[in-house]
Parts: C-alpha cells; sequence; structure tokens
C-alpha cells in the first residue's frame, strides 16, 4: 500500500499556475521568492501574469514548472506532512526529476532552478532553429516505431524520445528524419502521426552538448542523498545513490523518457496511489491510461493540498 509522488514536465504551465498556493500559504510564496532570487529576475511574475508565449519559452517554462511543484510541496509541509514518513518514491517526468530530486532533498530550490535555466537555454542553443524535429505517434506498438525510425533515419537522428503509455510514442530527432519516420508510422498502421511545435529535438541524440552543459553544471552544485528513492525517467530503478543519480540526469538529456514503464514499476512494486504535484494533470491522465489499478490524484491548488492532507492522514 505504498504511495508514489510524480512531479509533471514541460507542456503542463498555464499562466497562473501556483498564484492560489502562493496567497494561501506562505511557505509557497516563500518557493517562488527563492527562485525570483536565485535566477536574479522576477520570474513569478511570468508565471502568475504571463504572458503564455514567454513562459513557454523552454529555459522559463522548466524552472517556471519546478517552482509551482515545490511551492505545493511546502504547503504540503506547512501542515506536517513528511515525505519521508509517508512516500515510498518520487519521480518526474523530463525536467520533472528535477522538482522530484529537489522535493526529496538532492539539492536545493535555488539550484534546481538555476539548473533548470542552464538545461533549458543549453537545450535550446544545442540545435539551430528548424534543424530539429518532434513528432508524436498514437495507436503504434513500439517495435513498429522503433524500426520506423531506424529505417527513416539515413545517417540522420531519428529516436523515440518519450514513452508516455497509452499508446503515445513521442519520436524525436533531425527534422527531415522526423517527417520521414511519421510517414511511415501512418504507413505502419499509426491512428495518428503529428508534427509538434516544440523549439528543438528534445531527449535525442541532438541533445548531446546540453547534456555535456549538464554535466558541468551539476558538478558545480552541492548534491545529498535524497530522503526517498527516486526512479530514474532513464532507467526505471529507484536509488539515493548520489553519484547514480547525477549520471542519469546528464544521460537524461539525450535519453528516452520511461514513463510508460515507470508507472508499470510503480504498480509492480506496491504503489497503490500516484500524487501528481504541481501544475496540470496531464501524468494522471496518463497514469489512468497505463494502470487503471492505481488511484491517482493532483495536488496543485489550496484545496487539493487540504483534500491529499486528508487522505494522507
Amino acid at each position: 500500500m505504498a504511495i508514489a509522488f510524480t512531479f509533471p514536465g514541460q507542456g503542463s504551465q498555464t499562466v497562473g499556475m501556483g498564484k492560489e498556493l502562493a496567497d494561501a500559504y506562505p511557505e509557497a510564496r516563500r518557493v517562488f521568492e527563492e527562485v525570483d532570487e536565485a535566477l536574479g529576475e522576477k520570474l513569478s511574475a511570468l508565471i502568475f501574469e504571463g504572458p503564455e508565449e514567454t513562459l513557454t519559452l523552454t529555459a522559463n517554462a522548466q524552472p517556471a514548472l519546478m517552482a509551482v511543484s515545490l511551492a505545493a510541496m511546502r504547503a504540503l509541509e506547512s501542515k506536517g506532512f513528511s515525505l519521508k514518513e509517508k512516500v515510498a518514491y518520487v519521480a518526474g517526468h523530463s525536467l520533472g526529476e528535477y522538482s522530484a530530486l529537489a522535493a526529496a532533498g538532492f539539492v536545493s530550490i535555488a539550484d534546481a532552478a538555476r539548473l533548470l535555466r542552464i538545461r533549458g537555454n543549453a537545450m535550446q542553443a544545442a540545435v539551430p532553429a528548424g534543424e530539429g524535429a518532434m513528432a508524436a505517434i498514437i495507436g503504434l506498438e513500439q517495435a513498429d516505431v522503433e524500426a520506423a525510425c531506424t529505417e527513416a533515419a539515413q545517417d540522420e537522428v531519428c529516436q523515440i524520445a518519450n514513452d508516455n503509455g497509452g499508446g503515445q510514442l513521442v519520436i524525436s530527432g533531425s527534422k527531415a528524419a522526423v517527417e520521414r519516420g511519421a510517414a511511415l508510422c501512418t504507413a505502419k498502421g499509426a491512428k495518428r502521426a503529428l508534427m509538434l511545435q516544440v523549439s528543438a529535438p528534445f531527449h535525442s541524440a541532438l541533445m548531446g552538448p546540453a547534456a555535456d552543459a549538464m554535466r558541468e553544471a551539476l558538478a558545480g552544485v552541492a548534491r545529498h542523498a535524497p530522503v526517498v528513492p527516486v526512479v530514474s525517467n532513464v532507467s526505471v530503478e529507484p536509488t539515493i545513490d548520489t553519484d547514480l543519480i547525477t549520471a542519469r540526469l546528464v544521460e537524461q538529456v539525450t535519453g528516452r523518457v520511461r514513463w510508460r514503464e515507470t508507472v508499470e514499476w510503480f504498480g509492480a512494486n506496491g504503489v497503490t496511489t500516484l500524487y501528481e504535484i504541481g501544475a496540470g494533470k496531464v501524468l494522471s491522465g496518463l497514469a489512468r491510461r497505463i494502470n487503471r489499478d492505481i488511484a491517482v490524484s493532483s495536488v496543485g491548488t489550496p484545496a487539493d493540498i487540504e483534500a491529499a492532507l486528508a487522505a494522507l492522514g
């Protein structure tokens, strides 16, 4: 009867997220102040007021989503909640892994904000605009998508970037190769193959320069063993080993986000309830499609905080 906390990734951001938490809980408000101080700018104003097109920029969305997740965590903790005592595992989708690790004490909130700003900028800068692409493939078996990527690559990069579950895979790489891969997936029977409006080919080998940047950045911050194990995106294995977590965060930049397998791992290892901590309900929706036996709840507003506290005891 174990509980896991999950933390959302890019795409869950909305203008105004976290504002109710900041208004209701001084501890949540302090998180936004810490992030502003760490970045030397009022990211909180962008989070609360927009504009949306600026919030959506990778370098802003990544620390912003972490801030909202940690604001929700601090709100829970202000009411006596203890992650170490109540939760068996944490995990996060892509950037959400940093949120999970900050929640579990691996890095400070300030360092998480700075790392995610570096990560966002480095991922954006790794590939010239227009040279990379991503596509969502709906309703095709993973083996068929893998085969399509291999055939489409033609000395370029085309690989699975996200296995989100519910029949949704995302491919990433060189623009022409991804377009070929999407067409091949359609020919193989995919229900849909949709080119995504993204700014870079995330979680592909083209992100190598960003992985190098994160290796250097992580080496420069204080890291501590998390109070609960994190289940890594790239390995789907739990660990509290600081060096191993660091290595996996570097690998994650170019590696696949194995979210379907993560939720399946939770189900196979006694997790009966998942809480999605932060903005939106994307991970909750994915979890329902992957394993209907796991109860899911989203925690992103004061009402959600009170409901979670009542359920968690």
